[in-house]
């Protein structure tokens, strides 16, 4: 990650060295927070940060299930106020292709009652490259051994920050282990997602992705190919998948934010499908890379130009 060079904090743009909170606040302590993670492309129109007001509404979304008042600075937010905030930051730093908007309750306040404790937003650019690396070969998951918060553990529809403990421990054992990512199963023992991304397989012809309710993160990236996937003429299903349809898919496939479109040839230390990058991977990569950088404007819709 290369930083950026100003940081938004309470509707005032600060040096990245100096954007600080105290260590006593509340989000810092219990991680009563929400945050965004965003990609920023470059396209023949300049600068396009992607889909941007779905990901503004998902974390106003978050911040309504935490019960944050959105109020920075003795101003009231509103999505398009989060949506100006975000394009102010990216505007004003120079090489950025991710954006990180996070708020949290900054009030100094021991104790797990959040009631009343005041709230902060931070916005901060950088530039992240290739998330997962660069491989041709595709990528090595291991199937953790924590397992996915579920519904009743925690709002795993949102981008909650305390919530990302788990995905932290997972990661950290698979990169232990040689991995590049880990896939974590749900209380039911259903393939659920991996640690920051969702995930797709491609078996007896169809594409298949968790169902919603199956404790994942309702995916901006996954929404986007579960689309792009259906004008191509791929039939995709919403459904349970279990850890054998899993290693016994044709093919596999993260997406995320961060990650875009990772295809996987090896789970588990057995290889997926012919252990290569698949066809129906590589060609939904290839289309989504022409969508996000404003190749095929059928789906500009999705482009939230800077300038």
């Amino acid at each position: 990650m290369e930083k950026g060079e100003l940081i938004w904090l309470n509707g005032k743009l600060i040096k990245w060295d100096d954007a600080r909170i105290h260590v006593m606040s509340h989000g810092f302590n219990y991680g009563t927070g929400v945050f965004e993670g965003i990609r920023v492309y470059d396209t023949p129109k300049g600068k396009s940060v992607f889909r941007l007001k779905e990901h503004v509404h998902r974390m106003v979304g978050g911040c309504k299930i935490m019960g944050f008042d959105l109020e920075f600075g003795g101003k009231t937010y509103g999505e398009q106020e989060i949506y100006d905030a975000i394009m102010e930051t990216v505007r004003n730093n120079s090489n950025v292709d991710y954006v990180k908007p996070c708020i949290f309750l900054s009030g100094e306040e021991v104790g797990l009652n959040p009631v009343n404790v005041p709230s902060s937003m931070v916005i901060s650019a950088m530039f992240m490259g290739n998330y997962l690396g660069e491989s041709d070969n595709g990528m090595k998951l291991i199937t953790s051994s924590w397992q996915r918060p579920d519904n009743l553990c925690s709002p795993a529809g949102a981008k909650v920050n305390g919530s990302y403990i788990t995905s932290c421990l997972a990661k950290k054992e698979a990169v232990r282990q040689g991995a590049d990512e880990a896939v974590m199963l749900n209380s039911c023992g259903h393939v659920a997602e991996c640690t920051g991304e969702n995930i797709f397989v491609y078996r007896n012809g169809k594409i298949l992705t968790p169902l919603t309710s199956e404790s994942i993160l309702e995916g901006i990236t996954r929404n986007s190919i579960i689309e792009v996937a259906g004008d191509m003429g791929y039939t995709v299903e919403e459904t349970l998948i279990s850890r054998a349809q899993l290693i016994t898919a044709d093919e596999v496939w993260m997406t995320g934010t961060a990650a875009e479109v990772a295809p996987v040839t090896m789970i588990d230390g057995r290889a997926i499908g012919t252990g290569k990058v698949g066809k129906v991977s590589k060609e939904i990569g290839k289309k989504f890379h022409e969508v996000v950088t404003g190749k095929d404007l059928k789906y500009e819709k999705w482009l939230d130009y800077v300038n």
